[in-house]
């Protein structure tokens, strides 16, 4: 009899600690599973991280949708096979519940394919620090376009947008600037369009820049001084057209003549295109001067008598 109870008891002790072992490996599990599951989900929420940046524009679906119809439908009718639903889920896709500053060209690339259209020759015009008078000038003559004048660069326009790795995964409060991460979603997105539409770029190109600014008109950190300029081919490019535009009234900083525009003439040359360079190219100067009508730059010459 004392054997029989004294093996019960063993037995009863074993099956207790057994218990105690599977449980614990139970709890060690759960919060093994438990991590792995909100891993991606327990980063800094918007909440908690303030960027220096405007956040995500309200209704950007709307906003997108709105004008990938307006281009493709009213502008111009002849891209109507474009699927602005499977635009605006490519983009969304590319940023929704996503690191604001761990974006990559690859999230991208299936926008860009989707959105992307022919440029017709000579027609583009690049620009920096120029970016009220070139899309003034490309509004009122139709024989120009901008990248935001193409429908990826015209859906882009003035909008922001950032993701959040926690719900909803959109940040509407606030998204990095360049000079907190370099990956952030706006700046991705405009190398890239900008890199397509500079590939895309045939016959003779034209560049506006602006001669008032004291740093120089050209500028090798610039989109169209680090991405534009390395992207135009020789083979499709046959002459590139500086217009070097300087404000009504202001400093005439450079000229056609300046140091940093001898600097873009030697990079253009390396690569070989033929180049021109005008100071204050008259049709946009004339554009300049329907809001300065009576200053002395837009005086019309004449002849002395």
């Amino acid at each position: 009899m004392p054997f029989q109870q004294g093996s019960a008891r063993t037995r009863q002790r074993t099956i207790l600690l057994v218990g105690i072992v599977v449980l614990l490996v139970a709890l060690v599990l759960a919060v093994v599973l438990a991590s792995v599951l909100t891993h991606g989900k327990s980063e800094v929420s918007p909440k908690m991280m303030k960027w220096k940046d405007r956040g995500t524009t309200k209704n950007l679906q709307e906003v997108i949708l709105g004008r990938c119809y307006s281009y493709v439908m009213a502008r111009y009718p002849e891209l109507g096979d474009k699927d602005c639903l499977k635009i605006w889920e490519s983009l969304k896709h590319a940023f929704v519940y996503k690191n604001p500053c761990n974006i990559t060209s690859e999230d991208y690339q299936p926008l860009l394919e989707l959105a992307s259209h022919p440029i017709p020759c000579n027609k583009s015009l690049f620009w920096s620090k120029t970016n009220d008078l070139a899309h003034r000038y490309t509004k009122s003559n139709q024989n120009f376009l901008t990248l935001e004048d193409t429908l990826l660069g015209y859906m882009a326009d003035r909008v922001s947008w950032c993701g959040d790795p926690s719900a909803p995964g959109i940040n509407y409060e606030s998204c990095p600037k360049r000079s907190e991460c370099e990956s952030n979603p706006s700046s991705v997105f405009w190398k890239m369009a900008s890199k397509m539409f500079a590939e895309a770029a045939c016959g003779v190109v034209q560049v506006m820049l602006n001669g008032s600014i004291e740093a120089g008109a050209f500028r090798s950190s610039s989109i169209f001084g680090s991405i534009e300029i390395f992207n135009l081919n020789p083979d499709k490019v046959s002459a590139v057209r500086i217009w070097l535009m300087h404000d009504i009234g202001g400093p005439q900083s450079e000229s056609c003549s300046g140091h940093s525009i001898k600097r873009l003439k030697s990079i253009l040359e390396e690569r070989n295109f033929t180049i021109t360079c005008e100071d204050n190219y008259r049709p946009v100067q004339l554009l300049q001067c329907v809001h300065n009508p009576d200053h002395t730059d837009c005086r019309p010459c004449t002849n002395a008598t």
